[in-house]
């Protein structure tokens, strides 16, 4: 398997390379369109990839022969090293030699395939990649690291709120690029501090592709199996029944302002999430309890509460009821708020408490260790419990 999807991408780089040097437009057939609709409107405007295929030897060099000095980052299945090339500062992903899991090497071509095609100020953009003696992705490096690191990091100074609200519009831009700029629909379906690197200037860019899933034009949604996601900010519908759609990256990023907001991980040492501790204190309307303590009150109320509704909206159990990352943008950015038009009938919430009633309870009982990123069925997820 490994074999056939090494060769088929060292096809599709070949092609590529004789496209750019040329006058012959890429076929279509060249890039991993899984789903993709040849007739779909905004395939018109398709971005030039400007990555490149680098050779071993020139990330080798680049790494210092991959010294440990220069590891930055370390995964399951992945790690990540930091150099120079071309006088630029570079983030090589390599995938692990130890790795031999069939799904972690499919992520990582996912992400390679995924990146490739987009372009935007607040995702991560690909430099290039390399396909000879193993699997590596290369990346500008993130000089700040990711947002998780200085938000809990122990030596991590506070971040002030203008930044914090930097970097929560910023994601929430990016997000909505995948879903309705991008040249392909493009759910990420693991939307956590972890992966939002921020550059020097703390521009965020959502990073870490492993997950994502094109989404056709014509489709509502995938049904997926098994479930995979990182807990504390997996939408229920997802958690539950395997459902994705843009939505699941919607209750995900809900999860993602709490965060910003409050400085709390998104599950604690008691378990309990960070979306169940913050909704009976944005059902009063108690903005100001959610706030990090750490900033000492020093905040713009406007913007608390602007970021505070759009994370209530976001973390709605049923996803009907959850905004679209349009109307998400419109709520942070928009001066006046409207809260009345996203009020829920009576019924509507009955139902949806009824729906949803054990998924928290739920959530929980699978988070039984230090590692809150998983893998299970959507049968197994409803029988536990």
């Amino acid at each position: 398997m490994r074999y056939i999807r090494t060769n088929s991408l060292k096809r599709l780089f070949s092609i590529k390379r004789r496209s750019f040097d040329g006058d012959t437009p890429i076929p279509p057939e060249a890039y991993n369109t899984k789903g993709f609709d040849g007739s779909d409107p905004v395939a018109a405007s398709l971005h030039r990839p400007s990555w490149r295929c680098y050779s071993f030897e020139e990330i080798l060099e680049a790494t210092g022969g991959f010294s440990s000095d220069n590891l930055v980052g370390k995964g399951g299945y992945a790690e990540v090293y930091r150099g120079r090339l071309g006088g630029e500062e570079i983030a090589v992903k390599r995938l692990s030699k130890a790795s031999t899991d069939e799904r972690k090497v499919k992520e990582f071509l996912t992400e390679i395939g995924t990146i490739g095609h987009v372009h935007h100020p607040n995702v991560l953009s690909l430099l290039g990649c390399c396909i000879d003696n193993g699997l590596y992705i290369i990346f500008r490096f993130s000089s700040r690291g990711s947002l998780a690191s200085l938000l809990h990091g122990e030596d991590s100074p506070t971040i002030d709120w203008k930044t914090r609200h930097k970097v929560a519009v910023g994601t929430a831009r990016g997000l909505h690029y995948l879903h309705k700029g991008c040249q392909r629909r493009i759910i990420h379906r693991d939307i956590k501090s972890s992966n939002i690197l921020l550059t020097s200037d703390f521009d965020p860019l959502i990073s870490d592709f492993g997950l994502a899933k094109w989404l056709p034009w014509q489709w509502s949604h995938h049904s997926i199996a098994p479930i995979e996601g990182t807990f504390g900010h997996l939408a229920p519908e997802y958690f539950m029944h395997g459902i994705v759609d843009e939505k699941t990256d919607v209750f995900a990023l809900g999860v993602l302002l709490l965060e910003i907001i409050s400085g709390k991980k998104p599950v604690d040492g008691s378990h309990q999430s960070l979306h169940a501790w913050a909704k009976p204190i944005l059902s009063k309307g108690e903005m100001e309890k959610l706030v990090d303590p750490r900033l000492g009150g020093d905040y713009d109320m406007g913007q608390l509460r602007r970021l505070a509704f759009a994370a209530s909206l976001c973390i709605r159990p049923s996803s009907t009821w959850r905004p679209s990352m349009s109307e998400v943008l419109e709520v942070m950015e928009t001066e006046k708020l409207e809260e009345g038009r996203w009020d829920m009938p009576k019924e509507e919430k009955e139902v949806e408490e009824e729906e949803f009633w054990g998924f928290e309870e739920l959530e929980c009982d699978y988070d039984d260790d230090d590692d809150t990123s998983f893998s299970a069925s959507p049968m197994d997820s409803i029988s536990t419990g």
